[in-house]
């Protein structure tokens, strides 16, 4: 139960504010009917309910059922089979994604169900299950990933000049609602696992980057299907806004057909795990009675979670937006860009995102810096989509391309790290509370503003917010790389090389030296390599992940408890005493063990136990002084 108190507290900290400012605007400038306010109060007490049941089930099942995944994908040979279940993997998770079957429903109202809810979410899944296929190639061919991202964007800006601007403010934001509550545990357990497996040099920057590569899936589906079709425009004309009377009957009325559409939603990634499990994976009944509790969990809580988004939250949040826009385009945008600010303030992966880069910098990007930076990005990115309602001659692309060509071109100058988790970031941001009530607020502004459309301008906001960590966190990754340079830089004018501290008296009774070597993981044999080039003989490698004392470094994904420690491999190498300087200074200089081995290195006479250091900028490993 500690458990789901957890995932309570979560969506706690994300819903509670957005309700108090609707009671604020409730109870002062905005004039809401009884019955909506009540249904309201009742469907966010649900949605708190249901998120929190859901989230938990996916704890305890899909993130297992994405780990057994991914090894069968890794531990595949044939071209064909790691193709298909990728595919399959990314096709059915998105299905069953929350957020996108909302963004459907939102789109078959506005487009007067001349584009249907189903057309829409099969498309997308399609473009997202490809880009999984080809997101895991990418990851065991090693292609950098910065590269990949810049081609993908490069021929999604390419086809964005053949497509209308109402298809590209819905593929950008099946963009953002694809990479939900459980799509993103799903993938990161699925990219983790892989990396896990895969190893290597690169082992903790392929932890990240799928989620990025899969929101990328949707873009290219939704614009490709409108050129396919020649579908320029949508015909169609949007279904005018009701309000529904009652309070307590429309919760009931929506449930059967809810439960429904949930079932079928997660029985096909159901079916496909049980398939595999009965030919190869063969689970302990523990485990797969823990997986079965779990989906039974999610089952119940994406059918409570999308009841009350369906009846009462999305249904107030187009009100509030209608009440703004009859009032005052400054008031419309002010309470844009505070909504923004609570939205993604509030957001619990975003603070662990936060903690995360924090962890990564060494304490050198400060976690109020990346809260603030995240904060102020989402808040103009919604206010800006208020500006485009109410301006008809500012469009959604006079954003949504310079933001992420700049990203794509900043990629190539952050830190590696960096460019996985900021493309991460942007499914992290546009959570429930984007697709769900920020999707309805602009879509009532939209409807009460005469110079706007509500499928070109109603849409198009959780695109804006997707975009802005994914710009925020490169721009921060550039800098961080470029402080680090410098740092460097004068640490080694300050310290050139302090010589090997040896008491003369032991000369001629100490024989050798132990030099321990400790790098990231994968550049154990480029040590060793080095090492015997300038006359060492064998040597010992160990792996390992830390240490209690290290607890603190460890790396937390957002939405799921996953930690993932900085793996290390610790080289021990015996040579004689005359050398063992040579060796020191022939590791230490070499650029690649500095740079991306971050290499640590410690010397000890063998028989006096006299620890002295070759560098004075290597004394310091992971925070603590040796």
């Amino acid at each position: 139960m500690n458990l789901m108190a957890e995932k309570i507290k979560e969506v706690a900290r994300t819903l509670i504010p957005v309700v108090i400012l609707v009671l604020l605007l409730c109870f002062t400038i905005v004039d809401a009917e009884t019955d909506v306010l009540v249904r309201f109060i009742i469907g966010s007490v649900l949605l708190l309910i249901g998120l929190s049941v859901f989230l938990w089930g996916v704890e305890l099942s899909m993130n297992q059922i994405g780990e057994h995944m991914s090894n069968e994908i890794a531990t595949s040979k044939g071209f064909t089979k790691i193709a298909v279940l990728s595919f399959l993997l990314g096709f059915l998770i998105s299905v069953a994604e929350p957020d996108l079957l909302v963004l459907g429903s939102q789109i078959e109202t506005a487009s007067g169900a001349s584009l249907g809810s189903t057309i829409v979410v099969y498309v997308v899944s399609f473009g997202v299950g490809v880009m999984i296929s080809l997101g895991v190639f990418r990851l065991f061919k090693d292609v950098p990933y910065n590269l990949f991202m810049a081609i993908t964007y490069a021929v999604i800006f390419v086809l964005a000049i053949f497509v209308s601007e109402e298809f590209l403010a819905i593929s950008f934001d099946a963009s953002g609602a694809t990479t939900g509550a459980l799509t993103t545990p799903f993938i990161l357990a699925i990219s983790l696992g892989l990396s896990k497996v895969k190893g290597g040099k690169k082992a903790e920057e392929n932890s990240f980057g799928l989620v990025g590569t899969m929101s990328a899936g949707p873009i290219l589906a939704i614009m490709l299907m409108s050129i396919i079709t020649r579908q320029k425009n949508i015909q169609g004309t949007a279904q005018e806004f009701a309000v529904t009377e009652g309070i307590i009957s429309p919760i009931l009325r929506a449930i059967p057909s809810t439960l429904l559409e949930s079932l079928v939603a997660l029985l096909p990634i159901v079916a496909l795990f049980f398939f595999f499990n009965f030919k190869k994976f063969k689970i302990s009944k523990e485990e797969l009675s823990g997986i079965i509790k779990g989906l039974i969990f999610t089952l119940l809580g994406l059918t409570i979670f999308l009841t009350a988004v369906n009846t009462g939250f999305m249904d107030m949040g187009r009100i509030i937006g209608m009440s703004l826009a009859n009032m005052s385009p400054w008031i419309l945008i002010g309470i844009g860009f505070v909504l923004g600010l609570i939205v993604v303030l509030v957001e619990p992966a975003v603070h662990v995102l936060g903690e995360q880069i924090e962890e990564v910098t060494g304490g050198h990007i400060p976690i109020k810096l990346i809260r603030m930076t995240l904060s102020l990005g989402v808040g103009i990115a919604i206010a800006l989509s208020m500006v485009r309602i109410v301006v008809p001659e500012v469009k959604l692309w006079y954003f949504i391309v310079p933001g992420f060509a700049i990203a794509a071109f900043l990629s190539f100058f952050a830190d590696p790290v960096f460019v996985g988790i900021a493309y991460d970031a942007g499914g992290v941001a546009s959570g429930p509370m984007t697709a769900t009530f920020v999707l309805a607020f602009a879509q009532g502004a939209a409807d009460m503003t005469p110079t706007a459309n509500v499928l070109i301008d109603g849409f198009g906001v959780i695109a804006m917010v997707a975009m802005a960590p994914v710009l925020s966190i490169m721009l921060v990754g550039t800098v961080f790389k470029h402080k680090k340079r410098v740092e460097k830089h004068a640490i080694e004018e300050k310290h050139v090389a302090t010589p090997i501290i040896k008491d003369d008296k032991m000369d001629g009774s100490m024989l050798h030296d132990c030099i321990v070597a400790v790098v990231n993981r994968g550049f154990a044999e480029d040590v060793v390599e080095i090492a015997r080039g300038s006359g060492a003989g064998g040597a010992t490698i160990l792996h390992g992940r830390g240490t209690e004392e290290h607890e603190d470094e460890r790396v937390r994904i957002p939405l799921v408890n996953i930690e993932l420690q900085p793996e290390k491999e610790i080289v021990w190498i015996i040579t004689r005493a005359d050398v063992s300087q040579a060796i020191a200074q022939s590791l230490l200089s070499n650029s690649m063990l500095d740079e991306e081995g971050e290499i640590a290195l410690f010397i000890s006479p063998t028989d006096a136990m006299v620890e002295t250091f070759t560098t004075a900028h290597k004394a310091e490993y992971n925070g603590n002084k040796t």
